[in-house]
């Protein structure tokens, strides 16, 4: 069974994004961390398949949380979200391996999404 991690501080959101991969994938496991700190313990803990990154969070940005999940676990997939769509913050997740996907999470988004943890 995959397991997919959710990262991001509005439980709305994460929410969200469960509720969209759900419809896709229902055998899929959900996990979820409110910020970069917690998705590194949950990261060691859990070792998910796949996981989803807000960048603009409370104390660690996501993408230097998610750099250094990478740095321990490689082969973990993560697609960075944002509302924060500056050229500065997608390429930064292209530079450490993750995707980058404009906020609002629609299913187009979870689909590109998907795709992207296929490849």
């Amino acid at each position: 069974m995959k397991k997919l991690l959710i990262v991001d501080d509005s439980k709305v959101s994460r929410m969200v994004i469960r509720a969209h991969v759900k419809a896709v994938q229902p055998d899929w496991e959900f996990l979820e961390a409110a910020n970069g700190e917690q998705a590194i313990a949950m990261v060691e803990e859990h070792r998910p398949d796949f996981c989803t990154m807000d960048i603009n969070m409370p104390g660690m940005l996501g993408t230097d949380a998610a750099e250094q999940i990478l740095q321990s676990h490689p082969e973990i997939r993560i697609a960075i979200f944002s509302a924060n769509v500056q050229d500065t913050m997608q390429s930064r997740a292209s530079s450490i391996g993750s995707i980058f996907v404009a906020k609002p999470v629609t299913e187009k988004s979870i689909a590109i999404v998907l795709h992207h943890f296929a490849g």
